[in-house]
């Protein structure tokens, strides 16, 4: 009996691989792929991201392979200047394509000790009271207590398990790819400028030696749209734009996207959870896809380990939806504007105008880059401080960071007062009695993920919310 399966090795099952490592869960993961895809759809970690691996110590990795970005806004192509007093000590993302953080989050889990199986395409999933019945298409059979579907937008675990997914048809379709490009580099950058003034779904980013990455308005909506484009299509989609086709040959991989919009209905059934593009797709504008799976990821894991581990309170597991699926459906709605915003007809540009003017307030900015990065994303824990439901921004103590002390995926209360006690969760809470400047409260009591789950001094009062979020205390 396995612990967990994890259907899909992307970034998404990756990361929740991980997380289900550092607390000792048996973890395997099935990929149908054979090889890594190279197909570079993401495009890098936005700030609430980098925290989280940061938070696991991992944002180092990063660095050395990916480049810091400050930009805000970044909402329907419109880029205005990182926003002053946004809520996070790390003002930035970290431009890294998928393939990049695909590799080093597999890293971690196998350094962990999850097991990684390619070549494994799931066929039939079944479950019953006792766990979870995986049927391969090469008829081999696994068992789990638990499963979760990080297998995409076309995610065969949420048709076995029959959720709906209801949602908006794709209306339009971008080709994106890379290739070489023999025409000039400045040249192609003088064309990409003049067009972009008008169509801002146009770009040709260079990638090194002759290389580009593309992408192009389609001429259609593709009645097949897991068809791979030809070169052709986009030498044709170039010339009709551009008036070029800039000279592309050899490309590396071909791809398309739509503005398609859906959400998952569920995403728990049972002891089957759904996570990442398994639980909603939507256009990529802002650059919020793999992030946001990423960040579904980092909700899961410490719950479905609590529940392995035996310690799971009664209904978190249920928490991940009630939490998770409400900050999906905002992105839908923010990739729903941003659609608008791209359009080329002339009141999608008075509305961009108007839409960039208003970002140049301040206050219009910040609320915009807190949507984009996920700094913003707050949790409904009822009625309390502030700070409740929100991620904890990271802040220095007398012994370093807050983040430092978070590697290990386990609850923390900050206590100010050397007051309070966590006997009887200390196998689950780290109890960390030193001082901020940056925190003005007497305790804070954070979960696995970051989010603040109690503010306070009152003894009595967190023993409540320690059981609320960590279950039974051990005798």
């Amino acid at each position: 009996m396995i612990d967990v399966i994890v259907v899909g090795s992307g970034p998404t099952g990756s990361m929740l691989a991980g997380e289900l490592r550092l607390h000792g869960v048996n973890v395997v993961v099935l990929e149908k792929l054979n090889e890594p895809t190279k197909e570079s759809r993401g495009q890098g970690l936005h700030a609430r991201s980098v925290e989280m691996m940061d938070q696991r110590g991992l944002l180092d990795r990063f660095l050395e392979v990916g480049e810091k970005f400050s930009v805000g806004g970044l909402f329907g192509g419109i880029v205005k200047p990182w926003p002053d007093q946004l809520d996070t000590a790390h003002p930035f993302g970290v431009k890294a394509w998928q393939p990049v953080t695909e590799r080093l989050l597999n890293e971690r889990a196998l350094e962990l000790g999850a097991e990684i199986r390619r070549g494994c395409e799931v066929a039939v999933v079944s479950q019953d009271e006792g766990g979870v019945t995986v049927e391969l298409t090469d008829g081999t059979q696994l068992r789990s207590r638990f499963l979760v579907g990080c297998d995409g937008g076309r995610s065969v675990v949420r048709k076995q398990v029959g959720v709906g997914f209801p949602g908006e048809p794709a209306t339009v379709e971008t080709l994106l790819g890379e290739m070489g490009a023999t025409e000039d580099p400045e040249s192609i950058a003088a064309v990409v400028e003049e067009v972009r003034k008008t169509q801002l779904r146009f770009g040709l980013i260079p990638q090194g030696d002759g290389i580009y990455r593309i992408s192009v308005p389609a001429a259609e909506v593709a009645e097949d749209r897991a068809t791979a484009p030809t070169l052709d299509d986009f030498k044709q989609q170039l010339l009709a734009i551009a008036g070029t086709d800039f000279g592309v040959h050899s490309p590396r991989w071909l791809s398309r996207f739509g503005d398609a919009t859906r959400q998952a209905e569920r995403y728990r059934v049972g002891r089957v959870f759904l996570v990442g593009d398994a639980a909603h797709i939507h256009p990529p504008t802002g650059g919020q896809g793999l992030n946001l799976g990423v960040q579904d990821a980092f909700n899961l894991g410490w719950k479905l380990a609590a529940a392995v581990n035996g310690w799971a309170p009664e209904g978190l597991l249920d928490t991940y939806h009630a939490e998770r699926h409400p900050v999906g459906a905002r992105v839908l709605d923010n990739t729903r504007a941003q659609i608008t915003l791209l359009g080329t007809d002339p009141g999608a540009a008075a509305l961009r105008e108007l839409f960039s003017k208003l970002m140049d307030f301040e206050e219009v900015n910040r609320y915009v880059t807190g949507i984009i990065t996920a700094v913003g994303v707050s949790y409904d824990f009822g009625e309390g401080h502030e700070l409740l439901g929100r991620r904890m921004r990271d802040v220095e103590l007398k012994r370093g960071r807050l983040y430092e002390l978070m590697h290990d995926g386990r609850g923390l209360l900050l206590d100010r007062t050397g007051s309070l006690s966590v006997e009887g969760w200390a196998d689950r809470v780290d109890h960390v009695v030193d001082v901020s400047e940056q925190l003005d409260v007497p305790a804070v009591l954070l979960r696995p993920d970051g989010h603040v789950a109690w503010v306070g001094e009152d003894q009595p009062d967190l023993l409540r919310h320690l059981s609320k979020w960590f279950g039974t205390a051990a005798s």
